[in-house]
């Protein structure tokens, strides 16, 4: 059975969260606006740069959102005691044994979060996705403190092409200032993945891709191109809001849980023979994610289930092909 962390941690990683997300709205500040586009409702904050008015994408319409800029507007705490708040919860998450971001991850994701990558769609994918489930779903999960290189941040090339903002400075500005360069590619003026420099951290930016090639995709909400994969535009939807424990915390979007999980099962079954570890990895945090779900959030699973069974058969037998690899995890599911 999952282990459950004290109600208290997630409390304390809740108020975190709410506190972040008020703070954006906060930190941007000029008049909140709403527009429609294609049928549906997006928030924006209009400010002025050098005489010029500017739009700053806030995120989609929702009640959550109306309260956070009504909040926002009467708000009184400066910026410098909110962040000193918010240090005292990081604090207070890592002494009751929290998992927390190493210094050169925190640093990168810091980064993109200030020039706004996640604010504009940008939704970090991966391990250290999987990882900040541990306090969205008050459990803990194996391989939390393992250590990973790779930092993979996935976004719809639709969706930055309807908001009309970018990042600011420019991704290529902020990966340079971190002493990042791109990574030797077949299309050198389409980076998609950046190394560190005497080593570190990569990053490698994502996007669903709907063709049969998986080749770059332009992302112009982030300035930047991408690597277009199969399979993401179903993990990526609806994203949901987390921080990652560095410093004050930095707010990121991860992939709904659910979601996650069914994915693992899928992508586990395009890896290649040489990649078998990876399988493993991606089958034992379906896993965890699984039996955690499976107890406070049945209907979410099964209805992300349920859609990607819905795609295609191609779907299908991915993931009765990690069924018969797991049986243990197929017994944790009563509707598969």
């Amino acid at each position: 059975m999952a282990t459950p962390y004290p109600t208290s941690m997630q409390s304390v990683y809740l108020d975190l969260l709410s506190r972040h997300l008020d703070q954006r709205v906060n930190e941007l500040g000029g008049t909140p606006l709403l527009r429609e586009i294609k049928g549906k409702g997006y928030w924006y904050t209009q400010i002025a740069i050098k005489g010029h008015k500017v739009q700053r994408y806030l995120g989609p319409d929702s009640d959550e959102m109306r309260e956070r800029i009504g909040r926002a507007r009467s708000a009184v705490e400066d910026q410098k005691s909110a962040r000193s708040a918010n240090r005292a919860l990081v604090r207070q998450l890592e002494s009751m044994g929290a998992p927390r971001l190493d210094r050169n991850t925190g640093s990168l994701l810091r980064a993109m979060a200030a020039v706004g990558v996640f604010r504009l769609g940008g939704t970090l994918v991966g391990t250290h996705a999987y990882r900040l489930y541990a306090l969205e779903l008050g459990v803990k999960l194996s391989g939390l403190f393992e250590a990973t290189q790779d930092v993979d941040i996935a976004s719809f090339e639709r969706l930055s092409l309807a908001i009309e903002d970018k990042v600011d400075p420019s991704l290529v500005q902020s990966l340079h200032s971190l002493n990042m360069e791109p990574a030797p590619a077949l299309d050198p003026a389409r980076p998609t993945k950046w190394i560190t420099k005497g080593g570190g951290p990569d990053i490698e930016f994502l996007a669903p891709s709907f063709t049969e090639e998986e080749g770059p995709i332009r992302l112009d909400a982030l300035d930047g191109w991408a690597h277009g994969f199969h399979y993401l535009n179903y993990l990526i939807a609806e994203p949901i809001d987390a921080v990652a424990l560095y410093l004050d915390g930095v707010l990121v979007q991860i992939p709904r849980p659910e979601r996650y999980a069914i994915h693992k099962l899928i992508v586990a079954q395009r890896r290649k023979r040489s990649d078998r570890a990876k399988a493993r990895k991606d089958l034992d945090q379906a896993r965890d994610l699984i039996e955690a779900l499976s107890i406070d959030r049945y209907d979410d699973l099964k209805d992300a289930y349920e859609t990607a069974a819905a795609i295609g058969p191609k779907w299908r037998q991915a993931i009765a092909k990690s069924f018969e690899r797991r049986p243990d995890i197929k017994n944790l599911l009563s509707f598969a």
